[in-house]
């Protein structure tokens, strides 16, 4: 069955960086578009990055462009997110995403950003 695995998350200080991690299986990864979500409380849950199935393509929301990045280690079966110049406004529970027949997540990991 699809897994998705995310880790790295943690309490940072604004201006500090975090790097995060999904482990997928289940599915062939090489072959799908990643996506990380987060969702903020009493926010719905927003797109931060996708990357497409090679890896040569990347789109970011306005809010992280600059700050984010995203990457794939196909090899690894796993997608990261490097989050540097981090914000208090960037506390979220973080989520990775893949659409195969339906919507699958992984259970989340808690970044909070604070002093």
């Amino acid at each position: 069955q699809v897994q998705l695995v995310e880790s790295g998350g943690g309490l940072v200080q604004p201006g500090g960086s975090l790097r995060l991690s999904c482990a997928a299986s289940g599915f062939f990864f090489n072959n799908y578009v990643m996506r990380w979500y987060r969702q903020a409380p009493g926010k719905e849950r927003e797109l931060v990055a996708y990357i497409s199935s090679g890896g040569g393509s990347t789109i970011y929301a306005d809010s992280v462009k600059g700050r984010f990045t995203i990457s794939r280690d196909n090899a690894k079966n796993t997608v990261y997110l490097q989050m540097n110049s981090l914000k208090p406004e960037d506390t979220a529970v973080y989520y990775c995403n893949v659409v195969l027949r339906g919507n699958y997540w992984g259970q989340g990991t808690q970044v909070t950003v604070s002093s």
